[in-house]
C-alpha cells in the first residue's frame, strides 16, 4: 500500500535546519506508487535520452554513469512529481514559500562504476542566480553513506562561488573566471570542515541548496547494485536568468540576464 509523506509537526524546524546547514536529509517522502513511477521515467529516459544526455565513463571502464536532464515535459512521470504532490510540498517548506520548477536532472551509476561525481556546488553551472532555491535528491535504490552524495554543512553561507568541473574528468572549466574560484582540494583537509553523508532508502529525499558543496564517489567498492537518482530543482521569488564564462546550464537560448523566471520553462506550483 502506498503512504505519502506528509510535513510534520517539526515542519519549522526542518526548514530552519535546511537554511542553516544547507542539507537535510527527509525520510519517507515518496511511497511506492511514486516510486514506481519514477523508476518507470528512468527506464525512459535510459531507453530514449534528451539532447542534453551524457554518458561519463570511457570506453573500456566497468560500469556506465549516465547523466540526463530537463526530459519533464516529455516523460510523464518527470512530470507529474515534480509539479503534484509529496516534492513541491517539500519544496514548499524548506523554501517558505511558493516554488517554481526549475528542472529535473537524472544521474545513473550502474554496478562497477569507477567514476565518481568532483567536488562542486551546482549554482555556477546554472542560467539562474537567487539565494531562495533547493535540490530534491531522489534515489530509487538504498545506498550507504559510504556510496552516498556528501555534503560540506553551512558551505552555502561561504560567500565563494566557484568554477564548475567537468564530470567526464574532474577538470576545471576554465582556469580563471572574474567572482569565481577553483574547488579547494577538499579531501585533505575534510578534517576543517563537518562533512555528511547519508544512510538512504527508497523514498527518502535529500534535500541541498545550490551552493552547498558536495561530492560523490562511484559504485564500485561500494554498491553490489546501480544508483539511479533524479534531483528535482526548485527556486524562489528571487531567481534571475544569469549568463556564465562558460555554456551555463541548462543551455537555454536566448536568455536575458536579470529578468525573471516567469515563463512556461518555469512552473509555477500550484496551491
Amino acid at each position: 500500500m502506498d503512504t505519502e509523506h506528509r510535513i510534520r509537526p517539526d515542519a519549522a524546524d526542518l526548514a530552519a535546519a535546511f537554511q542553516r546547514d544547507g542539507v537535510v536529509c527527509v525520510r519517507r517522502v515518496l511511497g511506492e506508487a511514486h516510486l514506481a513511477l519514477l523508476a518507470d521515467a528512468v527506464d525512459q529516459n535510459l531507453a530514449s535520452p534528451g539532447p542534453w544526455a551524457n554518458d561519463y565513463t570511457p570506453q573500456g571502464q566497468t560500469g556506465r554513469f549516465f547523466g540526463d536532464y530537463v526530459n519533464w515535459e516529455r516523460i510523464g512521470g518527470y512530470r507529474q512529481l515534480a509539479l503534484e504532490g509529496p516534492l513541491p510540498q517539500l519544496a514548499r517548506n524548506l523554501l517558505g514559500e511558493t516554488p517554481r520548477f526549475f528542472h529535473e536532472h537524472t544521474l545513473v551509476k550502474e554496478r562497477d562504476t569507477s567514476e565518481v561525481t568532483p567536488w562542486h556546488h551546482d549554482e555556477p553551472y546554472y542560467c539562474v542566480d537567487g539565494a531562495s532555491n533547493v535540490s530534491l535528491w531522489v534515489s530509487l535504490d538504498p545506498v550507504p553513506r559510504q556510496a552516498g552524495v556528501e555534503f560540506i554543512v553551512g558551505s552555502h553561507l561561504w560567500g565563494r562561488r566557484f568554477v564548475p568541473r567537468k564530470f567526464v574528468d574532474q577538470s576545471s572549466y576554465v582556469d580563471d573566471a572574474h567572482g569565481f574560484e577553483l574547488v579547494p582540494d577538499i579531501d585533505p583537509v575534510r578534517d576543517q570542515h563537518e562533512v555528511v553523508s547519508f544512510d538512504v532508502e527508497p523514498g527518502d529525499v535529500i534535500a541541498f541548496h545550490y551552493r552547498t558543496l558536495h561530492g560523490a564517489p562511484g559504485t564500485a567498492g561500494h554498491m553490489n547494485t546501480r544508483r539511479r537518482a533524479v534531483s528535482f530543482r526548485y527556486v524562489g521569488g528571487d531567481a534571475r536568468f544569469a549568463t556564465r564564462p562558460w555554456l551555463h546550464s541548462p543551455p537555454y537560448d536566448p536568455i536575458t540576464p536579470g529578468e525573471p523566471l516567469d515563463n512556461e520553462r518555469f512552473p509555477l506550483i500550484s496551491a
